[in-house]
């Protein structure tokens, strides 16, 4: 079992690397984590066709940043508040991970927390057309992990992928994972 306070040591350990302001949108997510008979999980969403961006992909719940937010954190918890229906007061924050960039111009950051389960999911279906639980070991298993060089605006980009079972997860959610599971599981 994933000892929660060793997860915010680990991630405690450095801090987050900002980036600079390069006039993006800011946005966050919440990498969320749970345990399910006795096993650590870790939530995911896959997003509606209907979406603008990252239609039919897998994802953390997150979103941009509102001009009412007190701070990143506030808006990766609105955010999975509004499209999973968890309430802020019953995420417990563990850390926060390196700031990324979207190709879609967000300046995204990410934070690690965990919410007590069984949880009663309010899923907006606007936004949110499958919820996926998948077992944190399961995702440790290098087996699973490859990246490919793309090619975006003239320039080429490693894009990470996990697959397991029918879910691909890739592009700025994997990248999230990964560094997650590099700091939490060390080699």
């Amino acid at each position: 079992m994933l000892d929660h306070e060793l997860v915010r040591r680990r991630l405690g350990r450095q801090p987050h690397l900002p980036l600079p302001d390069a006039g993006l949108r800011p946005a966050a997510v919440l990498l969320p984590l749970f345990r399910q008979g006795g096993e650590d999980m870790v939530l995911f969403t896959r997003r509606t066709e209907t979406l603008n961006h990252h239609r039919g992909e897998i994802s953390f719940p997150g979103g941009a940043w509102h001009a009412g937010d007190a701070g990143m954190a506030a808006t990766a918890l609105r955010e999975t508040e509004e499209e999973m229906g968890i309430a802020a007061a019953d995420v417990r924050m563990l850390g926060r991970l390196d700031d990324c960039i979207s190709i879609h111009g967000y300046h995204v950051a990410p934070f690690v927390g965990t919410f007590p389960y069984p949880y009663r999911y309010t899923v907006n279906s606007d936004e949110i057309a499958e919820v996926i639980e998948l077992p944190l070991q399961r995702l440790r298993d290098p087996a699973i992990y490859h990246e490919e060089d793309w090619r975006h605006k003239g320039r080429t980009y490693p894009v990470g992928f996990y697959t397991v079972d029918r879910h691909q997860i890739w592009g700025l959610t994997a990248e999230i994972l990964r560094q997650f599971l590099q700091r939490v599981f060390p080699a």
